[in-house]
């Protein structure tokens, strides 16, 4: 896979991959506040695939729209696998799409013994969900920022396997 600079980029090359795909594609945010839906989208175009975001910043909203289960909060808690992953199938059951990014982590202030950096992202279909776990050492912007590019390239690296 080519070497994208920036997430600019990345976007664009996710563009041209959907296009020629067909595809449609959301996002479920928690920790990246929208960030990801805004830099997919900040390339012309991204109408023609991109379908919509949800930023479910607390739990109950994780729960209520994207069908996330509340015992796997209590047990695993919400920066977790079951969770970025629950969220994606979500994602694609809530707007209707191919595809979905996720994201859920503790930016700043870590909790409930997971610390601060600790950042789930989450891609692919309701039958196919990838998962990584990142563990940044940066502020909350940088971490922010990071994750956001991070599952930019692997959504892209998704759809270049996958396809």
């Amino acid at each position: 896979m080519e070497k994208f600079t920036d997430n600019f980029s990345l976007a664009q090359e996710i563009l041209t991959r959907m296009v020629e795909l067909g595809k449609t594609l959301s996002t479920a945010e928690s920790c990246t506040s929208g960030r990801i839906a805004a830099t997919l989208t900040q390339v012309s175009g991204a109408s023609d695939y991109f379908q919509g975001g949800l930023v479910a910043y607390q739990d109950y909203l994780k729960v209520r729209y994207l069908d996330v289960r509340q015992e796997d909060i209590d047990t695993y808690d919400v920066v977790s696998q079951p969770v970025v992953e629950q969220m994606v199938r979500g994602a694609c059951h809530l707007f209707h799409t191919d595809y979905a990014i996720a994201s859920t982590g503790y930016a700043g202030t870590g909790a409930n013994g997971i610390p601060s950096g600790t950042i789930w992202i989450g891609w692919g279909s309701i039958q196919e969900v990838h998962s990584t776990c990142l563990t940044l050492e940066e502020r909350r912007e940088r971490n922010t920022a990071h994750a956001t590019t991070r599952a930019l390239e692997c959504f892209l690296r998704f759809l270049d396997e996958t396809h």
